[in-house]
């Protein structure tokens, strides 16, 4: 009997790979560069990084803010990682390093904030810290209100995001603790909302009023679910987020509707710094 011969992967052809290599992530085709030096070669490979990239690629670059240079396609993948600017400035763009999915800033000048050019409610200031170069800080309103839209068909389809209010708060902020604001998201005709903070001391949650205390002890009592309200968190550049919202993009397209109220109060706010909306794949684990 003939003995049969064990093929090593190693002995297959670099494009047969590489083409293998396509249908997993971009994270495990640079895993999978340590293998050996055929999959080292195949995991460079420019074919390989172009089904990384999104469809419409060239025409995000050709929106760029600024001329962009690259020398592969898997350069081009790592350079699209690093938000870079495009609509005119008004959005920032990058893609997800693992997996390649899209996200995407709205600017606060992309934004509709009620109030906005009024000098006495908001103004708008510099910051290296921002990748706008600016950031919108309030001043003082009693109804404060923020929308943001973007259009589905330019985010990754059939894809779990998170939207992310991005913001800071200045010494003697006031206002922002009580009541709770509206976060709203709402896609593909399912609208959701949720209570959040706009500012806490340190990690503890603002001192509840009877009112909601009331509430919450008879949720308790009833087994009903109990809706913690959000509060921002830092992140890695400095800034904070808090989450507006979830939602699954289906890939039908419409548009993507996010907002931040707080017009029940009527108290005097002022002290925060909003740097802008981030949309981004979310994920679970």
């Amino acid at each position: 009997m003939e003995e049969e011969r064990v093929v090593d992967f190693s002995d297959l052809p670099e494009n047969c790979i590489s083409h293998a290599l396509s249908f997993t992530t971009p994270l495990d085709a640079s895993r999978a560069a340590v293998v050996s030096s055929v999959f080292r070669t195949a995991s460079e490979s420019d074919s390989l990084w172009q089904k990384f990239l999104p469809p419409d690629y060239m025409e995000i670059i050709s929106t760029s803010a600024s001329p962009m240079e690259f020398s592969s396609n898997k350069d081009l993948y790592l350079r699209l990682c690093d938000s870079i600017l495009v609509d005119g400035g008004k959005m920032g763009f990058s893609l997800q390093k693992s997996s390649g999915k899209k996200c995407y800033t709205l600017s606060p000048r992309e934004l509709q904030i009620i109030w906005v050019d009024a000098p006495r409610c908001w103004r708008w200031i510099p910051t290296r810290t921002s990748r706008f170069g600016e950031a919108v800080e309030l001043l003082g309103v009693s109804w404060l209100e923020i929308h943001g839209k973007i259009n589905a068909r330019i985010l990754s389809p059939k894809t779990d995001y998170v939207a992310c209010l991005l913001l800071k708060t200045v010494d003697g902020a006031t206002g922002l603790d009580y009541p709770p604001a509206e976060l709203f998201v709402k896609a593909g005709g399912r609208a959701h909302k949720k209570n959040g903070y706009l500012y806490v001391d340190g990690d503890r949650l603002p001192v509840l009023n009877p009112e909601i205390l009331t509430a919450l002890r008879i949720k308790m009592e009833a087994r009903r679910p109990i809706d913690i309200p959000r509060v921002p968190h830092s992140r890695d550049d400095g800034w904070m987020e808090i989450e507006l919202g979830r939602f699954f993009n289906d890939g039908e397209g419409g548009d993507v509707e996010m907002s931040i109220m707080e017009i029940k109060g009527r108290n005097l706010k002022k002290g925060l710094i909003i740097e802008g909306i981030e949309i981004r794949p979310y994920n679970r684990f």
